[in-house]
């Protein structure tokens, strides 16, 4: 689901609890490490997400925050902060040559490139998650 984040909205947080959970509590963050991800480039991306994109002429960054029951995508466009909300029974993920994923939930798909070995890493830490939470 994408949703426009820029501003602080009680339906759109209970929506987002709804879907991937409460953000973790200090205690899970010393547990799991790190929640957030690097800045990915978006190398492409489905038509309502690379119209936002294409508004302005600089290059297109996002970055990924586990959550108990999913992931949020957020990448800016102008100056609107946007969520792709991903629950884990949704997400699909590939990996195609280089170093480059692919972020799936129904019909919308971003591709990012994962540069560093910390990216690479963050991405396993997602699929490590991922099947956590199909276990429990």
């Amino acid at each position: 689901m994408l949703l426009n984040i820029s501003y602080n909205s009680d339906k759109n947080e209970e929506l987002i609890i709804s879907l991937v959970g409460k953000p973790y509590n200090i205690w899970s963050l010393i547990k799991i490490g790190k929640i957030g991800s690097p800045r990915l480039q978006i190398i492409s991306a489905s038509k309502e997400i690379s119209k936002l994109l294409s508004y302005d002429n600089n290059i297109d960054w996002c970055n990924i925050e586990l959550r108990p029951k999913g992931v949020i995508l957020r990448f800016r466009s102008l100056l609107e902060t946007y969520g792709l909300i991903i629950p884990y029974y949704k997400l699909t993920l590939f990996k195609s040559d280089s170093n480059e994923y692919s972020f799936y939930c129904d019909t919308i798909k971003i591709k990012v490139v994962a540069k560093t070995k910390n990216s690479i890493d963050f991405i396993k830490k997602i699929l490590i998650q991922k099947n956590r939470n199909f276990v429990n």
